[in-house]
């Protein structure tokens, strides 16, 4: 099986298989509003208002800085789901998407129903 990958020079990333078998990762997690759900399904970058609206949740910022910094790698939950729909990386820190609500907040990599969710093995 596959348990991590990486895109280019960004940063690696658990698949969401892993991330299922293994809930408690050690990784940053975001959760977007139910809206986002089926964009999110086809494919789509997660919008910074996905993050903000009610049912989207960051970590909280800090004096020390924000939840999360720009180019993080990121494990996508959506409100009222269990599991995992998407990992990516954020393409602006907390702190900014806060700030100015506007624009795409986190590219993703990988998401539920990909070529690489449904591939088993890499010959």
């Amino acid at each position: 099986s596959l348990f991590f990958f990486q895109q280019r020079d960004g940063p690696i990333l658990p698949t969401l298989k892993l991330v299922h078998q293994y809930p408690g990762l050690l990784m940053k997690n975001v959760k977007v509003d139910r809206g986002a759900i089926p964009y999110l399904l086809g494919g789509a970058n997660v919008m910074c208002p996905g993050l903000t609206n009610d049912g989207g949740f960051m970590p909280d910022d800090s004096e020390d800085g924000p939840g999360v910094d720009k180019g993080d790698g990121v494990v996508i939950f959506a409100e009222g789901k269990e599991y995992a729909i998407a990992v990516g990386f954020m393409t602006k820190s907390s702190a900014d998407i806060r700030k100015n609500c506007k624009g795409i907040g986190i590219e993703i990599s990988h998401f539920l129903g990909d070529g690489l969710y449904q591939t088993d093995e890499i010959q």
